[in-house]
């Protein structure tokens, strides 16, 4: 197999759309519905299949969402609000061009964001208290999609990022945490979009996040750990924000996501393994930052598709080039 199998991914998502079944494992992942929404929505975008899902039923899913108590949006009704699944509705109302549909909503949300930064600059992630740069990559992203950068201190912000950083290069959970690619992408993301970049070592950064890859052509997360292929956007995008995509080896990462497809459509964090929407969303995203054929441009920063970020009229921190990756 060495092509990506668009029409079968397509149908894949569709079917788990459809999926409202009353099973277990159906509710078992109810933590995570509104993100997997995103993940679906964002791939079929990338595939240019968009109108694939009904925008309506989208956007009431998204609006059941909102919990009214917190001011934000939880995983399913009724669940508590989070940043997590808070940025993910804020990204599907955003890819079926439904942001005014939040109304009054917008600065409730707002609030809720700027509510959970604390004193030294991190973010909890809901009024519970966990505290993780994944939680300040989201606030952050969340107030660039509803312009409100302006509202956030972003000096105390870059500088609790950069706290975070590790002797590698790395950046981790928190201040003194090992280094880990998909916090990598979380803080390079905010300091991306907070316009900090500068403040960061791209070759010794870049030259950990290149020795992700290995033989097989995948990538991992940490060292001594397996290839996965969400790591194909985790260290890539990262990478593209340093201007090191061309440092690592394209055509055998690209490989090892094609052959992550599963036959029937779906990708599988790798070959031989059951494919989900999760990995769907990573593999393809990672494959468009490659610039592989009949995909929609994708943002490094926020990992939404480029025509999407330019209608919002947010100004992208970083021009993603694939040069050199074909």
């Amino acid at each position: 197999m060495d092509t990506l199998l668009i029409e079968q991914h397509v149908n894949f998502i569709k079917k788990l759309e459809r999926r409202r079944d009353k099973s277990l494992a159906y509710h078992m992942t109810a933590h995570l519905r509104l993100n997997g929404v995103y993940w679906g929505l964002c791939a079929l975008s990338l595939m240019h299949e968009r109108d694939a899902l009904d925008r309506d039923e989208l956007v009431q899913f998204v609006l059941s969402c909102f919990n009214e108590n917190d001011g934000a949006f939880g995983s399913y009704p009724g669940h508590d609000a989070h940043i997590l699944s808070t940025l993910s509705a804020i990204q599907v109302l955003a890819l079926v061009d439904a942001l005014p549909e939040l109304g009054a909503r917008r600065e409730r949300v707002i609030k809720f964001v700027l509510s959970l930064q604390q004193a030294d600059g991190s973010f909890h992630g809901d009024r519970w208290g966990e505290n993780d740069t994944r939680f300040l990559y989201c606030g952050v992203s969340t107030l660039a999609h509803l312009g409100a950068l302006d509202q956030l201190d972003h000096k105390l912000t870059a500088d609790w990022v950069m706290q975070c950083s590790n002797f590698d290069g790395g950046f981790g959970a928190t201040r003194g945490a090992e280094s880990h690619a998909a916090q990598v992408f979380t803080c390079l993301g905010a300091l991306s979009i907070l316009r900090a970049l500068d403040r960061v070592d791209r070759d010794r950064l870049a030259w950990w996040l290149c020795e992700r890859q290995v033989p097989s052509g995948g990538l991992n997360g940490r060292p001594q750990k397996l290839q996965d292929v969400c790591y194909s956007w985790w260290v890539l995008s990262s990478l593209s924000m340093l201007g090191r995509l061309h440092w690592i080896d394209a055509a055998k990462l690209r490989e090892f996501i094609i052959d992550a497809q599963d036959p029937d459509g779906g990708i599988a964090d790798r070959p031989g393994n059951v494919a989900d929407v999760f990995h769907t969303l990573f593999g393809v995203a990672g494959l468009a930052l490659l610039g592989y054929h009949g995909l929609e441009p994708v943002d490094p920063t926020y990992c939404m598709p480029v025509a999407t970020i330019e209608a919002l009229g947010i100004a992208r921190p970083f021009q993603n080039s694939s040069q050199g990756c074909k």
